[in-house]
């Protein structure tokens, strides 16, 4: 099942293994099981340090298999084969198992380890999510480290079943002791403050006693991460506060556009984002949300956790969101059946029938990969035509199974109570009111700039975008933006990363002109 580079790859990693790590694996006579046995006796001699044994646990889902140290009782199972995105999360629980030490700050281990009580996780996921790996990594490492957390990954695809009485429409969904305890992408630290409530009082009482920082960048995706690296560069005390470092940049499949990086995925060009960025001073305070800016020589940004951090200067760089439809029944039946990631959750829906909202490159690549695996895919588009590029709209065109509808405006998404069953639309061109029988619906609009906090504190366009001008700069001395954020045209990575350095010069170029004591900022310029 693996190619030679792979396998010599993990056997590479596996020789970090210090401990002999068991691998039970619990099967039927499914066509899957039979390719789990054959990928756990493949992966098993790559190692001296593993072993391979089949055992009938009636308690267990099949296929699975367990992963657990000689000698220990660690919770760690994976129900389903873990290839694609999760053949990462397999090869970490492999390291980690045998003694491999996790990449994870001391604090947040011990904070791990005085983890009171019992708690069973399940994650369901599917293979082709890349938000899903992250959540599996992280509850893995928990049940490496403390005894009394069991984690299981579940492939959704596998066991439908599951997922139809759990109702799960969205992944990567997680419960805790039976009970729902969170949907989408989840950190270690972000899952660690959900169980451990007096986390979030002393980080904000952490946060409250730093020190004025010269440059503040709110924001950690690619035009924060570049302004932060810039400004550090500098010499300056730079910080970066994030709700979710990385940004919209997570949630991205494939990259194939970013110069001099042939093609790539999203986490992984998150992942060295945050490398470079710890390469240098940078005091990087994440699962932060920004609530109000106040102005003045000393600005200060509050935070939801209610702390507050001061600065010189800002680079304001907090991205945007998908655009939600904002018709009845879309929030009611969010994760019920509306969705906004297809690489995510498509799988959840294989052979049932689905829409796509939006006629742009997302809408439409949305739905050609959508056709192959779901029964049936109508795409809806408000404009007279779509707007994606003529490849793609080729390739679209080819698929028996979509059906394309232009000049409908959604009006409604329609459910049981429980899950979505339908969409309403108008036919722009006579007035009808129309209904398509669904399954899902996946919403592809575009995007809205996260500047609700900033709202009559700075000048934004009409669209809610910061506007800046070409260094940057807005409307309010000191406080600069860049990325998505902002009036900037074309919401590209490549070109966030440039306005984000931009920005930062910027700022330095302003805390030079004014504020910098004498013999300082300027010393550095220099």
């Amino acid at each position: 099942m693996l190619d030679a580079a792979i396998k010599n790859s993990l056997q590479t990693y596996l020789g970090n293994i210090t401990h002999e790590v068991n691998i039970i694996a619990s099967l039927d006579n499914s066509d899957k099981a039979r390719e789990m046995r054959d990928l756990l006796e493949e992966i098993t001699e790559l190692s001296p340090r593993l072993s391979y044994q089949e055992q009938n646990d009636d308690n267990a889902r099949k296929p699975s298999f367990a992963l657990n140290r000689a000698g220990s009782n660690m919770g760690l199972r994976f129900a389903g084969i873990p290839m694609g995105h999760e053949f990462t999360s397999l090869a970490l629980a492999l390291l980690q198992v045998g003694g491999h030490p996790p990449k994870a700050r001391d604090e947040v281990i011990e904070q791990i380890r005085q983890l009171q009580g019992e708690y069973v996780f399940e994650t369901y996921i599917s293979l082709s999510c890349q938000n899903c790996p992250e959540v599996v990594q992280a509850l893995n490492l928990m049940s490496v480290i403390n005894p009394n957390i069991r984690h299981v990954m579940i492939d959704g695809a596998l066991f439908q079943d599951e997922v139809t009485a759990r109702q799960i429409m969205a992944v990567p969904t997680i419960f805790l002791n039976g009970q729902h305890f969170g949907q989408g992408r989840m950190g270690l630290e972000e899952i660690l403050a959900k169980l451990d409530t007096g986390t979030a009082a002393r980080e904000a009482d952490k946060l409250a006693k730093k020190q004025v920082f010269d440059l503040l960048v709110v924001g950690g995706g690619p035009a924060g991460a570049s302004a932060a690296i810039y400004a550090a560069r500098k010499g300056i005390r730079t910080g970066v506060v994030a709700e979710r470092f990385g940004g919209q940049v997570l949630d991205t499949l494939g990259i194939e556009n970013f110069i001099s990086v042939k093609e790539t995925e999203g986490p992984m060009l998150v992942s060295a984002l945050e490398q470079h960025v710890n390469a240098y001073d940078v005091d990087v305070m994440n699962l932060q949300r920004a609530s109000a800016l106040v102005p003045g020589d000393i600005m200060e940004v509050k935070l939801d956790s209610g702390a507050s951090l001061r600065a010189k200067s800002v680079v304001i760089a907090t991205g945007a969101r998908w655009r939600e439809l904002n018709v009845p029944g879309e929030k009611e039946y969010r994760n019920k059946g509306v969705a906004y990631c297809p690489h995510c959750d498509g799988p959840l829906f294989k052979g049932k029938r689905v829409a796509v909202v939006g006629g742009g490159n997302s809408g439409v690549e949305a739905a050609i990969d959508l056709a192959g695996i779901v029964g049936h895919v109508t795409l809806l588009e408000y404009d007279v035509r779509l707007r994606a590029d003529e490849v793609l709209q080729r390739k679209l065109r080819s698929l028996p199974n979509v059906r394309v509808i232009t000049q409908a405006q959604t009006t409604e998404v329609t459910g049981d109570g429980t899950k979505v069953n339908g969409l309403r639309y108008t036919d722009r061109r006579t007035g009808t009111a129309k209904a398509v029988a669904l399954e899902g619906i996946f919403v592809q609009i575009g995007l809205l700039p996260n500047t609700d906090w900033l709202k009559g504190t700075l000048t934004l366009s009409p669209h809610g975008e910061i506007e800046v001008d070409a260094r940057g700069q807005t409307s309010l001395p000191g406080v600069f933006a860049a990325g998505d954020v902002t009036t900037v045209p074309y919401k590209q990575i490549i070109i966030a990363m440039g306005e984000g350095s931009k920005a930062a010069l910027g700022a330095f170029d302003h805390l030079i002109r004014t504020s910098a004591p004498a013999g300082s900022l300027a010393k550095r310029a220099a």
